[in-house]
């Protein structure tokens, strides 16, 4: 592991989002075992909320997918793996409630908890499983600029 890896495993222990990940993957029976970079994988995850194939409490990725399946995808272990940096730079716990108001911002504005959030962008839509669907330029608010031809 790199120094910046120990001090995201460090930092999301004290803040205890990683204890938070394992205590849930417990209580509802996932197989956890050592990923990469600092990870843990909790396979077999089934309760109802979130429904998300994949989510992530401080290091802790838990995995609807079965052991031996979850984890196997680098793109997604990628994603998850942002949001467990998140959590180290928003101090734990309060990262739950920013998301919170993250995904309520991104329903108000898309309709979907995800495209307008700021977390999920940052993690990368496209590796959470996420369709992009504004199409609208980003260099201006009303969209791409129309230009008659002379």
């Amino acid at each position: 592991m790199t120094p910046v890896q120990r001090l995201r495993q460090l930092a999301n222990v004290l803040n205890f989002s990683t204890p938070l990940g394992l205590l849930v993957a417990v209580a509802s029976r996932c197989t956890v075992s050592n990923g990469p970079r600092g990870l843990l994988i909790a396979a077999g995850y089934h309760w109802k909320f979130p429904h998300a194939g994949a989510f992530t409490l401080g290091n802790v990725i838990l995995y609807r997918a079965p052991h031996g399946a979850a984890g196997r995808d680098p793109v997604l272990l990628g994603h998850e793996e942002r949001h467990s940096s998140q959590y180290a730079y928003c101090l734990g716990l309060p990262f739950l409630a920013l998301y919170g108001i993250a995904a309520a911002w991104s329903m108000l504005r898309s309709g979907n908890p995800g495209l307008k959030n700021f977390f999920e962008r940052q993690a990368g839509l496209a590796a959470g499983g996420y369709v992009d669907t504004d199409h609208r330029r980003q260099d201006s608010p009303a969209g791409p600029r129309i230009e008659a031809s002379a």
